[in-house]
């Protein structure tokens, strides 16, 4: 049988080693990563990202942070740049190369290439007196004392820090933009993150019935209401404002007390004051809500007349929660 500390062991190893060296990157972020940030906040081109072997995989996720946050980036793969990859680089693009070593074969024949079309370089290397970070415009200094491989060979904390001072860099770009929610929204349309952003009350109310009574209702027809709208629960209307709501529960917590329902009304098992979102409000408050007070339905209201329901369901068939 395999003994189970040793794995535990190496593995927390794994995280503390790669823990303290992002702590360390902390006190490398200085002025020169500030004016890359600042060159490439007031560029009018593109950011393009480049690396081989497993800094071309840091590169990528950087990419997708970048153009996901307001920075228009694209990658470009260090090896096939000097079989044709090259044309992707633009006038006013800005050209960030990461390598652990900064010596790799591949990094020391596009670096003069880039530097020869007049694009600004920033170098993300762990060696800042590398080939990469002389030629480089800019450094971004992602130094690691040891990998997280027991043997100091497999790329782990390196591409760690390459990944965190990506960040960052991106974070520090998203700043300056003012990048807000609602910018984010417009870039993810699409799959629950986006939907988080942008989902109104609105866009569920409309795809439940909307069952209503008046306080006068009585027992009998509130209980056809809830059943035939199967949300479990209704309103209590007068007029147009909302005065309660009856829900299962309240049903069966009234049959548990009463002896004898005849005459009871809605006015007379209604809660009143109940919770209540605005039309208009982000279907994610409406979660919040819900979780909040540890109820599953909501009504919703414009400017104080009824518009609907929206139910636990609709939130989790809209991937919200």
């Amino acid at each position: 049988m395999i003994d189970l500390k040793p794995i535990i062991q190496v593995a927390k190893e794994t995280v503390e080693t790669e823990a303290k060296a992002i702590q360390h990157l902390a006190t490398l972020i200085d002025e020169e990563f500030a004016r890359a940030v600042a060159y490439i906040f007031q560029s009018k081109g593109r950011v393009i990202v480049t690396g081989v072997g497993k800094s071309a995989n840091i590169s990528t996720k950087i990419v997708a942070t970048l153009n996901s946050t307001g920075t228009p980036a694209i990658f470009m793969h260090a090896a096939d740049a000097i079989h044709g990859d090259l044309g992707i680089i633009q006038e006013n693009d800005t050209v960030i190369c990461i390598s652990k070593s900064g010596n790799t074969p591949e990094i020391k024949v596009l670096v003069p290439l880039i530097k020869a079309s007049g694009n600004k370089l920033i170098g993300l290397t762990a060696h800042k007196e590398s080939f990469l970070g002389q030629q480089s415009d800019f450094v971004l200094n992602a130094y690691v004392a040891k990998e997280a491989c027991p043997n100091n060979l497999a790329p782990t904390t390196s591409t760690t820090a390459q990944l965190v001072m990506g960040d960052a860099l991106a974070m520090a770009l998203l700043n300056l933009r003012g990048f807000s929610s609602k910018d984010f929204a417009r870039v993810h349309p699409g799959g629950s993150l986006g939907k988080k952003l942008y989902l109104r009350v609105s866009d569920l109310t409309v795809l439940n019935s909307r069952p209503e009574v008046s306080p006068g209702t009585d027992l009998k027809k509130v209980i056809v209401e809830i059943s035939e709208n199967l949300l479990g629960v209704t309103a209590v209307v007068d007029g147009e404002k909302i005065v309660g709501i009856i829900t299962d529960g309240d049903l069966r917590r009234m049959l548990s007390k009463v002896d004898n329902i005849a005459g009871l009304t809605a006015q007379e098992i209604m809660t009143k004051n109940p919770k209540l979102i605005d039309n208009d409000a982000m279907a994610i408050e409406a979660m919040e809500l819900m979780d909040r007070y540890g109820i599953t339905q909501i009504l919703a209201h414009e400017n104080g007349r009824y518009t609907g329901v929206v139910h636990i369901h609709n939130l989790s068939k809209e991937g919200i929660i």
